[in-house]
């Protein structure tokens, strides 16, 4: 029988990678969360004395119960799809945890994990595993019922699908981003409307997902005009607006009277903003301010 000492210290290694699968097939650092500790759960009770890569078959184990949990998910979904915003993955610059930091360092845009919902599960855990993590088809084959022929075409299917869907670092640097996010939200806050139109994509998209709590805040505008507008109310509201990285890209946290009101996320095309994701569910935004690591002050 395996140390138990030596299987959690194995664990605690591959736990970062094992997060980052789960987020990327789920969608959600809760749920990935859940995936994880159950294949702990797993470990712990089977042991790894017939294992002979245990970071491997961990994957396979948190990919098998995220598949489940995706399938379970998606048979009692109520949120239509062009309203709902997946669970980002928030960090303030320069307080990010080594756990968060593992999953931000190859993050993707959730205009891109958006697109990713759209998927069926076979497709989604195919192109994930293959295209994210380089996991061979040969071992992707049995988790979703197919062969390995079959499971590279669900991956590359998948592919087609989501191809140009994350625009989310285009053209523009990091730092940059930041410049134009904060342009944008002072031009906003000071009404310069021509000033706000020059920072937006023509075609820009704003997506908002209040969830059952707060369904008026979920709304699918395209158009400088719609998402202009709808931005205001955040200043009209007395928010705080704080600086973060959410996902790949500059973000806001949306502060109000101390509790977390929204998070929002940009695309970016060339040094345009094409894209604008926003959780404002308030029951998955507590959740995540839970975890984030400082709030504002009231």
């Amino acid at each position: 029988m395996a140390d138990p000492e030596w299987l959690t210290t194995a664990f605690e290694r591959d736990r970062p990678r094992l997060r980052a699968v789960a987020y990327r097939v789920l969608g959600s650092m809760t749920d990935a969360d859940d995936a994880v500790q159950e294949a702990w759960l797993r470990l712990s009770r089977a042991g790894a004395d017939d294992v002979e890569n245990l970071s491997a078959w961990l994957t396979t184990i948190v990919a098998r119960v995220s598949l489940n949990m995706l399938r379970a998910r998606r048979s009692r979904r109520e949120n239509p799809l062009d309203t709902y915003v997946p669970d980002p993955m928030v960090g303030s610059v320069g307080t990010t945890g080594p756990e968060d930091e593992a999953v931000l360092a190859d993050s993707i845009g959730l205009a891109l994990q958006v697109v990713l919902d759209t998927l069926s599960p076979a497709e989604r855990i195919a192109f994930v595993l293959h295209d994210m993590f380089d996991v061979p088809f040969d071992d992707i084959a049995p988790m979703v019922e197919r062969t390995p022929a079959a499971a590279r075409q669900l991956a590359s299917r998948a592919r087609r699908r989501v191809q140009g869907a994350d625009r989310g670092t285009a053209g523009a640097g990091l730092r940059r981003q930041r410049q134009i996010v904060d342009a944008f939200f002072a031009a906003s806050r000071a009404g310069r409307f021509n000033d706000l139109v020059a920072l937006l994509s023509p075609d820009v998209v704003l997506r908002s997902d209040g969830g059952d709590r707060l369904p008026e805040a979920s709304v699918n505008l395209t158009g400088p005009a719609g998402v202009i507008a709808h931005a205001r109310r955040f200043h009209q509201s007395g928010a705080t607006l704080v600086p973060a990285v959410v996902n790949d890209a500059a973000g806001v946290l949306v502060w109000l009277d101390g509790r977390l009101g929204a998070v929002m996320s940009f695309a970016f095309d060339d040094e345009r903003v094409a894209g604008i994701e926003i959780l404002a569910d308030p029951g998955r935004l507590e959740r995540l301010a839970a975890r984030l690591p400082n709030r504002p002050h009231k």
